[in-house]
């Protein structure tokens, strides 16, 4: 199974940032789908998540409003368009896949991409 994530970046604050995250070696449309971040320093968190079918999905309060996540089950792809970002949001960002339930949390995540840097400037 592989992940990989891409769209990462630098951008101003204010600015807007689409990530994605290609999967292979696993049937897609039967995985739930998410999205974590690690700041330096810090733990891995959680940000966003879907479901199969697109139709659930969960954020964490601090992107609500501002993040989007989406899923093209014909491209095998999930994404994150991030908007109105802000210096707070720079990490490294981890998609995630799980074929039980919806992961919010890192012990959910059977299967993790490598990861793509977002840095938000001042």
């Amino acid at each position: 199974v592989q992940l990989q994530a891409s769209g990462g970046g630098s951008v101003q604050a204010g600015g807007s940032l689409r990530l994605s995250c290609a999967a292979s070696g696993l049937t897609f449309a039967t995985h739930n789908m998410g999205w974590f971040r690690q700041a330096p320093g810090k733990e891995r968190e959680f940000v966003a998540a879907m479901g199969r079918g697109g139709g659930t999905t969960f954020y964490a309060d601090s992107v609500k409003g501002r993040f989007a996540i989406s899923r093209d089950n014909a491209k095998d792809t999930v994404n994150l368009q991030m908007n109105s970002l802000k210096p707070e949001d720079t990490a490294v960002y981890y998609c995630a896949a799980s074929g039980l339930v919806i992961p919010t949390t890192e012990a959910q995540s059977r299967y993790w991409g490598q990861g793509t840097q977002v840095t938000v400037s001042s």
